[in-house]
C-alpha cells in the first residue's frame, strides 16, 4: 500500500477550540480510511432526506461515508498536488462543491454503481420544487381523513377545497408553494426522487482518479469535454 504523502497534522486557523477539535478529528478519520479502504467514491445527492441517507449508512456500514463539511474533507484530502494526502487526491477536492459527499469502501466500482442505480425513492416534495406533474382531487368523500383535518384543508387552499368539484392543486412545471406541497402530502401524491449518483472514483493502489462511465483517466476526460465543447461551437 503507499504511503502516504502528507504526515503532518494539517493547521485550522480562525477556528473555536471545540469546533477545531472536531474538524482536525474528521481529517485524521480521512487519513484513517484512506489508508484503510481500497477505493474512495464521490457521489452527488438530488432532493437530500436525512432518513433516506441514514438508511443508506445503514446498508453501508461495512464501509465509511462523509456527507457535508466539504472545505473541511478539501483539507483532509489536499488542495493542490503539494499538499495531497496520497496521489490524485486533490483531484477528489476539486470535485467538493454543493451536495456531495464521499463513499471509502472495498466494494468494487460494478457493486457500487449497480446498488446506486437501483437505489433511487420517491417522496414528497417540499416547497420550492417544480411539480412533476398536474395534480387534480377528484370529488369523493374524504374517509381516510379524520374530521380534525377539515380545518386545515380550508385553511391550506383557503375555502376553495371542497371536492364536491374537480379541484387542480398544481400544474406540471408550477414552482410549488408551502400550501400546494402540503395538501399534495396529504392525498399521497410524491413529486421528489431522492438519488444518489455516484460521479468519480479514485484508486487507493495505483492513484488513478477517473469518472464514472470513462475508462480514461479525469484529466484525459475533461480535455475530450473540452475538444467537444469546441466542435459544437
Amino acid at each position: 500500500m503507499p504511503k502516504s504523502k502528507r504526515n503532518k497534522k494539517v493547521s485550522l486557523t480562525k477556528t473555536a477550540k471545540k469546533g477545531l477539535e472536531l474538524k482536525q478529528n474528521l481529517i485524521e478519520e480521512f487519513g484513517k480510511c484512506v489508508a484503510t479502504y481500497k477505493y474512495l467514491f464521490l457521489f452527488s445527492v438530488a432532493n437530500m432526506r436525512n432518513s433516506k441517507l441514514k438508511d443508506i449508512r445503514s446498508a453501508w456500514k461495512h464501509s465509511r461515508m462523509f456527507f457535508g463539511k466539504n472545505k473541511v474533507m478539501m483539507v483532509a484530502l489536499g488542495r493542490s498536488p503539494a499538499d495531497e494526502y496520497r496521489d490524485n487526491l486533490h483531484q477528489v477536492s476539486k470535485k467538493l462543491r454543493g451536495e456531495v459527499g464521499v463513499l471509502f469502501t472495498q466494494r468494487s466500482k460494478e457493486e457500487v454503481n449497480e446498488w446506486f442505480t437501483k437505489y433511487p425513492e420517491m417522496d414528497f416534495a417540499p416547497a420550492g420544487n417544480k411539480a412533476t406533474f398536474t395534480a387534480t382531487l377528484d370529488p369523493r368523500p374524504l374517509e381516510h381523513f379524520p374530521h380534525s383535518i377539515e380545518p386545515p384543508l380550508r385553511q391550506l387552499q383557503r375555502g376553495v377545497l371542497t371536492l364536491l368539484s374537480d379541484h387542480e392543486v398544481c400544474k406540471e412545471g408550477d414552482v410549488l408553494t408551502p400550501e400546494q406541497a402540503r395538501v399534495l402530502k396529504l392525498f399521497g401524491y410524491e413529486m421528489a426522487e431522492f438519488k444518489v449518483t455516484v460521479k468519480y472514483m479514485w484508486d487507493a493502489q495505483s492513484g488513478r482518479f477517473q469518472q464514472m462511465g470513462d475508462d480514461l483517466p479525469e484529466s484525459a476526460s475533461e480535455s475530450a469535454e473540452e475538444s467537444d465543447g469546441e466542435d459544437d461551437g
